[in-house]
């Protein structure tokens, strides 16, 4: 039997995974909504919601790398539940469908 401390297996590389997988959605969801602006004459209000999007994937690389750091270490010097970073992007997620919403009924 190995020590849960000695042998972590791949979390860290699972959480990091998985931080991109959600990073590279919302940059993705940038992305269409910029083609989709891009058809036809909109106003440059149109291009709030891509821009959030981006803004809102850069923020998850950027928790992705933090929370690889702190998987890294040995022994663990923080706390490890990542309860206000989800809530972030939670809160970000429910506010990009919201403004994509409104400037798609205007």
């Amino acid at each position: 039997m190995t020590d849960a401390t000695e042998d972590r297996g791949l979390q860290a590389e699972r959480t990091t995974l998985s931080w991109s997988r959600t990073s590279f959605a919302f940059l993705v969801n940038g992305a269409v909504l910029m083609v989709k602006n891009l058809e036809g004459s909109v106003g440059p209000a149109a291009f709030i919601p891509a821009a959030l999007a981006g803004a809102v994937a850069l923020v998850t690389y950027v928790i992705a790398l933090q929370r690889q750091q702190t998987l890294r270490q040995q022994p663990f010097r923080t706390r490890i539940t990542p309860r206000r970073q989800v809530y972030t992007i939670g809160i970000a997620s429910l506010v990009l469908i919201v403004v994509t919403t409104v400037a798609q009924l205007l």
